[in-house]
């Protein structure tokens, strides 16, 4: 299981050397795409305290989420991107007894009717490391919103996270995430299962299902959702019998969820989550997914691509320059491509890194979007298309705490 903040332990790409994550590719060099993509800072007002970012959009609206820690507890804000910059703050709610994690966040993501959903989660058993999935939702722009509720009703204390909210035809919401009850159900037997699961509600806010997807994932990387013209599709890190945790799909195709479906055949062993998930993005039938492994000790980030909606994908496609410990993000842009991130690991520093990539493999110049620290302090860098635009949210250090930047690029 993944640990709260409060209990800080460095983070060099997911427990691999860091000599190991700097080696040189040893692939051909890559065809040229284009130009590299130019990023200017986008202004969002937070205090120092602040980290945890998270970027949604729904449409051509998109909402960065994050949340404030003080010793009072911590909240929820979210603002709203507008020609001008980003909205006014908004709280969504705040807790004593939250559960507030580097890689498990909240988020914040507006439904077709306007309607705003938000998550964040709460603590059951500290011991245990135990929380729960807690929801609200908000009919008028988050001035108010409804009791909170939770999409899992196991009523075990274990963990519950890693969610990714998708919006839904008929502003319905769907949402997956990693769910340890198994584990706790069939302890006398060792087992330490984790699984998928996934969940819909209407458009009033009323929980209209609950579905187990896969029962045996990685403990502790985060999922990632997209929409394509067929419906949901659902990216995370997989976990065989022998260890093998390699990027997983599953599309929600006639009522039901596919089988996992391998991304590409990694064939990464390793006997502990690295707390390193995939990014997914689509647009009709095309999808794009980014992942990070890290099999022979040789951390790298890769994305492929889809034209069936997922049911197949491509050769994967090198996005780092030399060496990364992930974290990646990635958006389908126009004409096949997508702009795909990553923390690429340079002599003892980290970059967040960008480029465009297609499904030729074909490559722009990369962009330092910002100088990063490589440790969990860093957090999950978050990347999202809005119209022309794409745009970033990260964490930075301040002083001894942390605050969230974000920025923007045009193309």
């Amino acid at each position: 299981m993944i640990q709260p903040l409060r209990v800080v332990v460095a983070l060099a790409c997911a427990g691999i050397a860091l000599s190991a994550c700097s080696r040189e590719a040893t692939t051909p060099a890559p065809q040229a795409i284009g130009a590299s993509l130019t990023v200017e800072p986008l202004t969002l007002p937070v205090p120092e305290g602040s980290g945890m970012p998270q970027l949604t959009v729904s449409g051509e609206r998109a909402i960065v989420s994050w949340i404030e820690t003080s010793v009072a507890g911590a909240s929820l804000k979210f603002a709203e991107r507008t020609d001008s910059g980003w909205s006014t703050p908004r709280t969504v709610a705040s807790g004593t007894d939250w559960f507030v994690n580097w890689a498990d966040v909240p988020s914040v993501l507006r439904l077709e009717n306007g309607t705003l959903a938000a998550h964040w989660l709460k603590e059951t058993d500290p011991a245990a490391e135990a929380y729960d999935v807690v929801m609200a939702f908000s009919k008028d722009d988050g001035k108010t919103w409804s009791a909170p509720v939770s999409p899992h009703h196991d009523a075990t204390k274990t963990e519950h996270g890693f969610v990714s909210m998708f919006a839904l035809p008929q502003s319905k919401l769907g949402l997956v995430w990693l769910d340890g009850r198994q584990a706790v159900l069939d302890a006398a037997n060792h087992n330490d299962n984790m699984s998928v699961r996934t969940a819909v509600f209407d458009d009033r806010g009323t929980q209209v299902s609950d579905t187990l997807v896969d029962d045996r994932v990685c403990e502790c990387c985060p999922t990632s959702a997209a929409i394509t013209s067929d419906g949901p599709i659902v990216a995370y890190r997989d976990r065989s019998a022998e260890e093998i945790r390699d990027i997983a799909v599953t599309r929600f195709v006639n009522g039901a969820w596919t089988p996992a479906k391998i991304v590409h055949d990694d064939r990464w062993e390793i006997r502990a989550c690295p707390v390193n998930g995939p990014a997914i993005s689509a647009r009709g039938k095309t999808v794009a997914v980014a992942w990070f492994t890290a099999k022979d000790d040789d951390g790298r980030a890769f994305a492929a691509f889809s034209e069936d909606g997922g049911a197949t994908f491509g050769a994967p496609v090198r996005l780092d320059d030399g060496g990364s410990i992930g974290r990646v993000g990635i958006a389908l842009l126009d004409g096949g491509e997508a702009a795909a991130s990553w923390i690429e690991r340079l002599d003892k520093r980290a970059e967040l890194r960008v480029r465009r990539v297609d499904a030729t493999g074909r490559r722009s110049p990369a962009t330092t979007v910002s100088a990063l620290a490589g440790s969990r302090s860093s957090g999950f860098p978050r990347l999202v298309r809005r119209d022309r635009e794409v745009i970033f949210a990260w964490t930075e250090p301040e002083g001894e705490r942390t605050t969230i930047r974000t920025a923007s690029a045009r193309w």
